[in-house]
């Protein structure tokens, strides 16, 4: 299911997008970034819809995908 970012408390997106980004294998490429610098830039994929929070009934959990990739249970 489709969570909307709008809908969730500003600290726990800020929670929840640093725990997606600070997960091992997590690549950014060449190019070092701080961790401000990589929420910042994850907020603005939600924003222009690029990325989305996506919750798992079946694992209880929610995660943040790229929109494309993303395929209803």
């Amino acid at each position: 299911m489709q969570i909307p970012y709008t809908e969730i408390d500003a600290d726990t997106l800020t929670r929840l997008i640093e725990h997606f980004v600070l997960r091992e294998g997590t690549d950014y490429g060449l190019e070092e970034k701080s961790l401000e610098e990589k929420v910042a830039d994850v907020r603005q994929q939600l924003e222009r819809g690029d990325a989305i929070i996506v919750y798992s009934e079946l694992h209880e959990s929610v995660n943040i995908v790229a929109a494309q990739d993303y395929r209803p249970e």
